[in-house]
């Protein structure tokens, strides 16, 4: 192994057409005819075809090359050369290989296995190119929503996962032992992130969060990361442009950037090429009467559940916004309609092809009065709330915000049916290991 050598990852290989260069990396899978050998070596950046001759290799190479098994680790020594016939365009001429190491019989062949099983092997199922791909749109987006709010000088606040008190009810609660006091695990950052306006003027948490919900559908997750922007002085309609301007902005930035992935995932990208401003808006109201008109048994006051939303999702071509929802099924600190106050300025922006509810935000309550109403109403402490009061009392402005969880809207963009294959570990109603 010659170390002088130029070292690039795949994804960087055709920049050194014609020059040797050394890889390592895992076999994914190999094939040989008896004189040459195909390769397909992934080093976590993409896979390259590795071309392995028995007259231009050492003999003591070759030798190793027929020992490999599958995931074995390898360090390649080669020529890059630019073929158009080749997975991904280049492939690599060897001129020696090195093993590191001969793995041992691979749990997760190229035949089909249940999903429990890949479950429990997750740590290996990471591996495998739909999940190398989901995880690197993942990576993407994440990136993309620090870029998104850093050009536009927010200021990342970083929200506390332990909290004495909840955020949007007291039933989805993980509770824990904080030195004789109780204490939770955050369901959301927002209540934290509120203060911060007042120092930054505009601000979003970006992290994980907790849910204790009983739930085994394909849409939950106990533990999932959510970005959340906060900015003073934004009124409603300020904040539904705010939304649509960050998802466009995302979901762009997917296409331009994760062109192979969503070729491995299979998506179907003209879908998400529609997903263009302005977006529809309805209010809950028309929402109830769609509803209605598709034969579903909608009452006005009753909160939507996934085949509600999946119905009104399948009525327009991209995400469509649902606002001004009753006030009674919403969280205390959404600031009333001024048309009504039975209805909250609340929105939510339904993402298609059943996929659901992808962000949820709302103007917040910014009268100390009110919100203090409000905490009664819900039967929530006074005092564990008393520091979010104090922040009616010093210099109150009127401020909007939302929420968007990573892992369903990259299950949307990438087409996946299930969020567990959104996130390196997922943790799911009676599933922690590994």
């Amino acid at each position: 192994m010659n170390k002088e050598l130029p070292r690039p990852s795949v994804r960087r290989l055709k920049e050194h057409s014609g020059e040797e260069v050394l890889l390592s990396g895992w076999l994914a899978k190999s094939r040989s005819s008896g004189k040459i050998a195909f390769l397909q070596l992934r080093d976590g950046s993409g896979v390259v075809q590795v071309v392995a001759s028995k007259k231009e290799v050492p003999e003591a190479a070759w030798e190793a090359i027929q020992s490999l098994t599958q995931e074995s680790t390898l360090h390649v020594t080669g020529k890059v050369n630019l073929d158009d016939r080749a997975p991904g365009g280049v492939e690599i001429h060897a001129t020696d290989v090195e093993v590191v190491q001969i793995a041992e019989d691979y749990p997760i062949t190229p035949k089909e296995h249940g999903t429990a099983f890949l479950m429990e092997h997750r740590h290996l199922w990471l591996r495998s190119d739909r999940q190398r791909s989901a995880l690197r749109v993942r990576s993407e987006v994440c990136q993309g929503i620090r870029d998104f709010f850093h050009e536009r000088d927010f200021v990342l606040i970083d929200s506390p996962l332990l909290t004495p008190a909840a955020c949007e009810g007291t039933s989805t609660l993980f509770e824990t032992d904080y030195f004789g006091d109780k204490a939770y695990l955050s369901q959301s950052g927002q209540l934290y992130l509120e203060p911060a306006i007042a120092a930054f003027g505009k601000v979003y948490c970006f992290g994980p969060t907790f849910r204790a919900e009983k739930s085994k559908t394909r849409r939950h997750l106990m533990e999932f990361w959510m970005v959340e922007p906060e900015v003073a002085f934004l009124d409603f309609d300020g904040l539904q442009v705010l939304a649509e301007d960050f998802l466009t902005y995302l979901v762009t930035r997917v296409l331009e950037q994760c062109g192979e992935e969503l070729k491995i995932l299979e998506r179907d990208t003209a879908r998400l090429e529609s997903v263009q401003k302005p977006f529809p808006r309805i209010t809950y109201t028309e929402a109830i009467e769609i509803l209605k008109g598709q034969g579903l048994d909608a009452q006005w006051g009753d909160d939507f559940g996934a085949e509600d939303e999946t119905v009104l999702a399948e009525q327009f071509d991209r995400p469509v916004l649902v606002h001004r929802y009753p006030a009674d099924i919403k969280a205390f600190y959404m600031e009333p309609a001024p048309e009504d106050p039975k209805l909250a300025l609340g929105l939510d922006v339904l993402a298609p092809e059943g996929y659901g509810e992808i962000i949820g935000g709302s103007q917040r309550i910014h009268d100390h009065a009110l919100l203090l109403q409000r905490i009664k109403e819900h039967d929530l402490p006074v005092e564990a709330f008393q520091w979010y009061l104090d922040v009616r009392r010093y210099g109150s402005c009127p401020h909007s915000g939302f929420g968007m969880g990573i892992e369903r809207f990259v299950a949307w963009v990438c087409g996946l049916k299930h969020l567990r294959e959104t996130i390196p570990y997922p943790r799911m109603l009676n599933k922690i290991y590994p």
